[in-house]
């Protein structure tokens, strides 16, 4: 922003480039008011004593970034301004792929430790393992100060090109060599597609990417061919992503020519209908969908009209309730604002926005979200009361409300977490599989008869020790259970596989194991829905262009996790 350089034409300057940038707005439909001129020439004289008074010299970057933060602030939580690196990420994530080695990975004592190397990417297909350490890069030791960012500078790059590291392996004494060419990695949004009993499916969507859709579709297709007649739909966690790639999945699930969504904003592009297609679906089974707090945007476009449509039950906790449409637009430098548009509709006429009005910050609004598990008696008598095809009532104002409440199981200890969070089961397993190596591992070996000898447990004592979790003698005896539950997973993925891994860590999921007997009365339900309910009123509807109907505001991420 050259033009608020220091100079002694100061406001004059300034002004003119407000100006300049206010003519660039009417020339893309911005009609300026006698009072809009007014405000701008405020903001100019503002910036303008800032920089020249200050008692240091400001940071213009910062200047003008914290105006934008802070003009956005005044609008709604998930109106946000990201700077070119948060962009990048953004595309990555809805695109559904980046350019890397190929591993996911944690940051620990200046090395980096591959926490699993992403099947068919180039680091998997070189032999990178689980517990390998990075300790060199193209020739160079890495920093004790290198940073995610760091690593992502390091091993991302064009596919096609050519990246060196060294290795430090458990039972190899020398460090091993590899030159990894780079390539496309694909960010999976259906990770998890099983047969979880026999006859019903699960499958787990973690966000709606541009290849949510075709994801799906492959996991129903393989699932189908494994005898799948009904369908538990996993959304717990799930952020949002793209509208379209919502209509998507609805399009695969719903009958045909059924309105799945609808939105509505100030200008006309903003307005559409969105229905569901005639391609292949899930014939008629019945689906059981699956949200917590955490379930938010797309999401809950898809809970939303699979509930309105009475075509599966929603069971869990209240979802985070976001209502709200963003386009990203992107800027010159390569940032990009996410501005809303429009609010969104469930089929029955449903605006989930939870309000958020009243909340200081984003971050004390995201929070609310985890508040409590369901609503009151009191809170959903004032919530707008809807109802489903069927003529089942269902609420707005504030998230999807479920049919079938299940709470979450109980919360983690601080011990628990500790050991988690300093990866004391992943270093423990990869020892273990290292001194296994002969053994041929495979899932019935890490069912729930799989022990530890007393040598082994010591080996797991060591290595808690020696990352210093919290863990006091009364812990170490009551959480053998959790502990044995974390190295089988553990085992499991360094050994078999990650979907093994996420098999034994969901195994004992109350809300899963209780949402697998609400399948008869799903089915009930969709049997007494007739086919002529919320039909297409005209032959064609309108389809989605780019809009996304989320994320909302982050929580804090986890430190030293990545994927370059």
């Amino acid at each position: 922003m050259a033009f608020f350089r220091r100079n002694s034409l100061g406001p004059l300057m300034v002004a003119m480039s407000l100006a300049s940038l206010l003519g660039f707005g009417l020339a893309r439909g911005l009609h300026a008011t006698d009072d809009m001129r007014s405000q701008l020439d405020l903001f100019s004289q503002v910036l303008y004593l800032v920089q020249n008074n200050y008692v240091e010299v400001p940071d213009n970057e910062k200047l003008i970034k914290g105006a934008i933060d802070g003009m956005l602030k005044t609008l709604d939580p998930h109106t946000v301004y990201l700077p070119v690196e948060r962009a990048q990420r953004m595309d990555e994530e809805f695109t559904g792929e980046y350019s890397g080695v190929g591993i996911q990975f944690d940051l620990r004592d200046g090395a980096i430790v591959v926490i699993a190397p992403l099947e068919g990417g180039p680091s998997y297909r070189l032999g990178i393992q689980a517990g390998d350490r990075i300790v060199e890069i193209d020739g160079k030791p890495l920093p004790k100060s290198i940073t995610n960012d760091d690593v992502f500078k390091l091993l991302r790059g064009p596919a096609g090109t050519t990246v060196s590291v060294t290795i430090e392996r458990d039972g190899e004494s020398e460090p091993l060599h590899f030159a990894i060419e780079r390539a496309k990695i694909p960010i999976e949004s259906v990770p998890y597609a099983y047969m979880i009993r026999p006859g019903i499916g699960y499958i787990r969507i973690n966000r709606f990417a541009q290849t949510t859709g075709s994801e799906l579709e492959k996991a129903l297709t393989s699932l189908r061919q494994q005898r799948m007649k009904s369908l538990m739909l996993d959304l717990r966690g799930n952020a949002g992503g793209l509208l379209s790639q919502a209509v998507e999945v609805l399009d695969q699930l719903v009958p045909q020519n059924k309105r799945v969504v609808y939105t509505r904003g100030r200008i006309a592009s903003a307005n559409a209908d969105y229905y569901s297609s005639e391609r292949t679906k899930l014939a008629d089974g019945p689906i059981v969908v699956l949200v917590d707090h955490g379930t938010a945007s797309a999401s809950e476009i898809v809970a939303g009209a699979i509930q309105d449509l009475d075509r599966g039950l929603v069971a869990g906790v209240n979802s985070f309730g976001k209502g709200l449409v963003q386009n990203q637009l992107r800027l010159g430098d390569g940032s990009k604002l996410l501005l809303t548009i429009a609010k969104y509709y469930t089929p029955s006429g449903r605006l989930i926005q939870r309000p958020y009005e009243k909340f200081s910050d984003r971050t004390e609004y995201a929070q609310d979200a985890d508040r409590e598990d369901v609503p009151s008696d009191s809170e959903l008598v004032v919530r707008p009361k809807f109802k489903t095809a069927g003529g089942r009532s269902v609420y707005g104002g504030g998230g999807i409300y479920p049919d079938v409440v299940i709470k979450e199981g109980p919360s983690l200890t601080r011990p628990q977490i500790d050991m988690l969070q300093k990866r004391v089961f992943f270093e423990f397993a990869t020892h273990y599989v290292a001194q296994h190596k002969d053994q041929k591992w495979t899932a019935q070996l890490l069912s729930r008869d799989f022990r530890l000898t007393d040598a082994d447990w010591e080996a797991l004592h060591r290595v808690i020790a020696n990352r210093k979790a919290a863990v006091n003698d009364s812990v170490w005896q009551a959480d053998r259970p959790f502990m044995l539950e974390q190295v089988r997973a553990e085992i499991a993925a360094a050994a078999v596989g990650r979907v093994e891994r996420y098999k034994i860590l969901v195994e004992d999921d109350p809300q899963m194991l209780a949402a697998l007997e609400l399948f008869p009365r799903a089915s009930k339900l969709i049997s007494q829905v007739g086919d002529d309910t919320m039909e297409r009123p005209t032959s064609k509807g309108v389809r989605g262009t780019d809009e996304t109907a989320g994320p909302p505001p982050a929580r804090p991420p986890s430190s030293g996790k990545g994927k370059p």
